[in-house]
């Protein structure tokens, strides 16, 4: 008898039409945003709460099967991607806000629910949750893969955001980590040792996330430049002189390209910044005041800024749907999202050597992010069937790492390693440290039991 067959018989009748064996509906849990081979999972299964995972982990853990725990399949590394032989845990209908605690600015919530789905509830209350990584993406996916977002530059990422977490370890033990106080020196931290651990630990069952207030006022527009590397400088300007920018996000003439097909847009086709502003009205018009002024030096168009709801969110709509309109400019194309990190002051020097490298492998691949805090993204759109092209994209990336940690930067600011990045994972830490990461992973999941073949070679 297999280890899926030993689960069965131990399981099946308590989830009941939550265990999930029909190959028709485990198939639906194939597709993801990312260009990784998709692999059937073996069995899918929908646990409600906290006392089912335990279960499941249980049971899990004595037959020896491997689990891999799942969103709504947003990532971009196959952080969630099936293994053969492993159930796959859907956590989404985990998704109850149990509690908003407004005078603390904190919420609790399960893994299965959704960003947009938190900041609805939370509307009536005055406080937003503002990590925002462009998907609709589960906060339990999030806090594995510590997610950032549009709104990092200001408000920070998942790391910053999370409280306190309760979290099923593999041999179906309930443990609790955090408080929530804004800080604590009471032992080892591990909040943030499972907060970016993308489930190679344990299931993260409930969450306490920290809640900002909802500005008074916002500003945003989309602000044309002469060049790209005049938009770059005029980001690194702005961080460096302390204006409080909410967003400010980096498209290049291809991307706005794709944008403007996708999402009926009439932008100009250049360098082009989205920008947003938080605060008082006062406030939000001095901060725009002196980006206008810093970006008039880097060869800035005019700066022009709506208050009106509605066009705020037509623009960054606009943003969020950049890999889809990606993926549309060539039919039946796949696209690879990639993403770096470095310190702002090298920020320029990456975009421009990316740019440069595209171009000079003929490849089609825009370029944009979170370039606040010197994340930015490459999607390289690729025929499914074009070796040589793919080949050539992987050049590319190997040599984006290259710089990024040259300069001391990191192979990934957000999608995490999953499967696409662990030779880089070694790169950029090291033997000794990535053997570190692997005593953790074993002291804590002797079994290599949790979402296998991630992150580690």
């Amino acid at each position: 008898m297999t280890g899926i067959e030993t689960l069965s018989n131990a399981l099946a009748e308590r989830f009941g039409p939550r265990w999930i064996a029909k190959e028709a509906q485990r198939a639906q849990f194939m597709t993801a945003e990312g260009h990784h081979a998709p692999v059937l999972p073996d069995l899918v299964v929908r646990p409600e709460s906290a006392a089912e995972v335990q279960a499941l982990m249980t049971a899990a853990n004595a037959a020896r099967v491997p689990v891999v725990p799942h969103g709504v399949g947003t990532s971009l590394e196959g952080n969630a991607a099936a293994v053969a032989g492993a159930v796959l845990v859907d956590l989404s209908a985990m998704n109850r806000v149990i509690e908003i605690a407004s005078a603390d600015l904190l919420c609790v919530v399960e893994p299965g629910v959704t960003r947009e789905q938190l900041n609805v509830e939370l509307r009536a209350s005055g406080l937003f949750f503002p990590i925002d990584p462009g998907a609709n993406a589960t906060l339990g996916g999030m806090i594995a893969t510590r997610a950032s977002g549009t709104n990092a530059v200001r408000y920070g990422t998942m790391r910053e955001n999370v409280l306190a977490l309760k979290v099923v370890l593999p041999d179906g033990t309930l443990v609790r980590t955090g408080s929530r106080a804004r800080k604590s020196a009471a032992g080892y931290d591990l909040t943030h040792l499972f907060t970016g651990s993308e489930g190679t630990l344990g299931l993260v069952v409930e969450a306490t996330l920290r809640l900002h207030g909802i500005p008074e006022a916002v500003l945003a527009g989309a602000w044309p430049f002469a060049t790209l590397d005049g938009a770059v400088e005029t980001v690194i300007a702005a961080i460096q002189s302390g204006i409080p920018v909410a967003r400010i996000e980096l498209l290049d003439p291809v991307a706005i390209r794709a944008c403007n097909a996708y999402a009926g847009l009439a932008l100009p086709e250049q360098p082009m910044l989205f920008v947003e502003l938080h605060g008082s009205p006062a406030g939000v018009a001095e901060q725009r005041a002196m980006l206008a002024a810093l970006g008039e030096g880097f060869g800035g168009g005019a700066l022009e800024m709506a208050a009106d709801a509605n066009a705020q969110r037509r623009l960054w709509r606009a943003r969020h749907a950049a890999l889809p309109a990606a993926r549309a400019m060539v039919a039946g194309a796949v696209v690879w999202s990639t993403d770096i990190c470095v310190p702002i002051s090298q920020l320029a020097p990456a975009v421009a050597n990316a740019r440069a490298a595209i171009d000079a492998a003929g490849l089609l691949a825009p370029i944009l992010g979170h370039v606040g805090d010197g994340n930015y993204h490459v999607f390289f759109v690729l025929r499914p069937d074009d070796a040589e092209g793919w080949a050539r994209a992987r050049a590319v990336n190997e040599a984006m790492i290259d710089f990024a940690l040259s300069v001391g930067g990191t192979c990934t600011g957000e999608h995490g390693i999953g499967l696409g990045k662990r030779a880089a994972l070694l790169r950029e830490h090291g033997p000794d440290a990535v053997a570190l990461m692997r005593r953790l992973k074993q002291a804590i999941d002797p079994h290599a039991l949790m979402n296998p073949g991630k992150i580690f070679i």
